[in-house]
């Protein structure tokens, strides 16, 4: 029996468009003062009290922090059911040389072919140090890979092989020596012979039974026998993303993920077929916000057809369905000029041109993580092999944050160097500043080096 679509429509011509995409930004914002029923009971077994995710998280890194490895293992016995030791959460050479080896060789081939198309595009778009040179002064940006970073690979309703090539290349392109990667122990996380076989063949022999926020605790503090890492990164669930939070300064991160996002702008030359078949694919995430901006009234219709009779063939039906019911959004705009208006509003994850103009309508839209062009550039292409991260920016915060890509596995440092005759020539400015700003221990630094 099918189960019927529904999904919000929006007349841009009539409707109050910009409030109705402020709550649907308010549904997707990772605010952590939003749990099922099921998570409210769940926290009051594990916690005794009803604690808000933020509280959870806070609980759950301090302890952690005071008490390392006892308090991870504790924490995946009572959220994970996964009765782990000091030996059995980290896995075994063996464990992964055996995923490795059991593997299908059409994997082993594909992880090879995408990890060059990863390294490729990563390795071209690397900062490269900077020298500036004048009479007597030699000025550099110098580019330094960090040493250690942690990767978040989910687990809980699927295996994510992806994210494993998606978030460690691009630290492997920038130079970092250890990648340690942590995943929930679950038969799509850190016991699934899939991400292992991968992890494996890209070289990573760090992996760790270790999901939620505790995960993302023990890269940020160090625990016996992982120790701490420089930066986190990788996507993850609502707890995941309030620890990252938590534990910034501590260690630096990507970002605060929340649930993925499409926005299509399509036309009267866009299929609809391939316009659902996108919004499906974001929407089956669950949670997964999938937006349609059209000027086409005709191609509207076509795709919410569309999307009726594809999403009945889905193996995720119920959950992708909800998603649509949810954070699914219909809009009907007057023409290609308020598209790009709204789209740049919402600032998507991921922004899919499928117009007979995408280039041009491209020149008029800044805010987006991942653009991708034309009827045959499906965000999938990007999720899985094209070379670009898919690990980036949601919740609106493409206005001023960039998806993950190798030059943020390096830190920048100036290196600064003068001649005593070209400090002599720039003395009388940094005396005087330092004078203004009463910093006279500055002045005669300068001073007894010129005079």
């Amino acid at each position: 029996m099918s189960i019927p679509l529904q999904i919000q429509r929006i007349d841009a011509r009539r409707d109050d468009v910009t409030a109705a995409l402020d709550a649907l930004r308010a549904k997707l914002s990772p605010s952590g003062n939003v749990v099922s029923e099921a998570g409210r009971r769940r926290t009051l077994e594990v916690f005794g009290e009803p604690l808000s995710p933020v509280q959870v998280v806070e609980k759950i890194c301090a302890d952690v922090r005071k008490t390392g490895l006892a308090a991870v293992l504790d924490y995946s016995r009572k959220l994970d059911r996964a009765e782990l030791t000091a030996d059995t959460i980290r896995v075994s050479a063996t464990e992964l040389e055996k995923a490795h080896a059991e593997a299908d060789p059409r994997l082993l081939a594909a992880v090879r072919r995408v990890r060059q198309n990863v390294l490729e595009f990563q390795t071209a778009i690397l900062h490269q140090d900077v020298e500036v040179t004048r009479p007597g002064v030699m000025l550099a940006q110098r580019y330094v890979p960090l040493n250690r970073v942690g990767v978040c690979v989910p687990g809980g309703a699927a295996a994510y092989p992806s994210t494993v090539l998606m978030a460690a290349v691009p630290a492997q392109a920038a130079g970092v020596k250890e990648v340690a990667v942590v995943s929930p122990p679950t038969a799509f996380g850190a016991n699934n012979p899939v991400v292992l076989a991968t992890c494996h063949e890209i070289g990573i022999r760090e992996v760790y039974r270790i999901g939620g926020a505790q995960g993302i605790a023990a890269l940020a503090y160090g625990i016996e026998g992982l120790p701490k890492v420089d930066k986190i990164v990788g996507p993850g669930n609502l707890f995941v993303a309030l620890a990252k939070r938590h534990v910034y300064g501590e260690v630096d991160i990507d970002s605060i993920a929340g649930p993925s996002e499409v926005v299509v702008i399509a036309d009267q030359t866009t299929r609809p077929d391939f316009t659902a078949a996108d919004l499906l694919a974001q929407a089956e995430h669950a949670p997964g916000a999938s937006i349609l901006i059209t000027w086409s009234e005709e191609l509207l219709n076509a795709t919410a057809a569309e999307l009726d009779k594809q999403v009945q063939q889905l193996s995720r039906c119920e959950l992708t369905l909800q998603s649509l019911r949810d954070f699914g959004c219909l809009i009907l705009v007057r023409d290609a000029e308020e598209a790009c208006r709204l789209t740049d509003l919402i600032a998507p994850e991921h922004l899919h041109i499928a117009t007979d103009n995408a280039a041009e309508l491209l020149k008029k839209i800044r805010n987006s993580g991942a653009t991708f062009l034309g009827n045959y550039s499906p965000v999938a292409l990007g999720d899985y092999a094209a070379g670009p991260s898919h690990v980036l920016p949601t919740g609106g915060t493409a206005r001023w944050a960039s998806g993950l890509s190798a030059n943020h596995f390096l830190r920048s440092s100036s290196v600064i160097q003068y001649s005593a005759a070209a400090l002599k020539e720039i003395s009388a400015d940094i005396e005087y500043l330092a004078q203004v700003e009463g910093l006279t221990a500055h002045e005669k630094s300068v001073a007894m080096r010129t005079r």
